[in-house]
């Protein structure tokens, strides 16, 4: 997993409430057991202007120059601005890995869904929580300054505005180290595998009969 420190970027508006996560990664591309290949069909139906499909060359597909993350004042960005209850709706983990492939490394909103924010932390990207007045309050700025940049520093938890203005954020201590480490749950289990394989060991010699075919 991608490790996460800090990132100082361009910001990029989303400012719609309650997308789910079939907006931002559609049912019929879910089909790849893969984790890449999602970040072409990011928010497929609002990015473009025809129907997507799976093996798509969307290079060709004609876009919706409406859509900010198609507007060339956000291309580039690796911080997304959303609204309330971003990636609320199902549990499809390829929601994090399309916003991941895309270029996002962080999100920020005044709320996620659950699920969807435990899958941000497990694939390299931070979800910010921040009030809905500040929020707002970023939204207004970005509009009004072509270039808006944030730095968000998970070491500190602070979103830090152009103005030197620190905005402070909570995160979960454990979620917290994992991503500044770069490991998931399971890479976590796996540096401890030579105790794993100790105690099995030892388990087997003291109660063979469990394991017995």
């Amino acid at each position: 997993m991608l490790a996460f420190t800090q990132v100082d970027s361009l910001v990029a508006p989303l400012d719609r409430p309650n997308i789910d996560t079939d907006a931002i990664i559609p049912k019929q591309f879910l089909k790849s057991i893969k984790r890449t290949g999602f970040g072409p069909n990011l928010f497929d139906e609002w990015r473009y202007l025809d129907a997507g499909l799976p093996g798509q060359d969307c290079a060709q597909r004609p876009r919706n120059l409406q859509f900010s993350l198609n507007q060339p004042r956000y291309g580039g960005a690796q911080i997304l601005l959303a609204a309330e209850n971003f990636g609320c709706g199902s549990s499809r983990e390829h929601a994090a890995w399309a916003l991941l492939e895309f270029g996002f490394r962080a999100l920020i909103a005044p709320s996620f869904g659950d699920i969807f924010y435990g899958n941000c932390f497990k694939n390299g990207l931070l979800p910010v929580v921040l009030n809905a007045g500040i929020v707002s309050r970023l939204f207004a700025a970005v509009a009004a300054t072509p270039g808006y940049r944030l730095r968000v520093d998970l070491t500190k938890q602070t979103v830090t505005t152009p103005s030197g203005e620190a905005i402070a954020f909570d995160v979960d201590p454990g979620n917290k180290s994992r991503l500044l480490d770069g490991i998931d749950e399971i890479g976590l289990t796996l540096a401890s595998a030579a105790q794993i394989r100790y105690y099995e060991a030892r388990r087997r010699e003291l109660e063979p009969w469990l394991f017995t075919s």
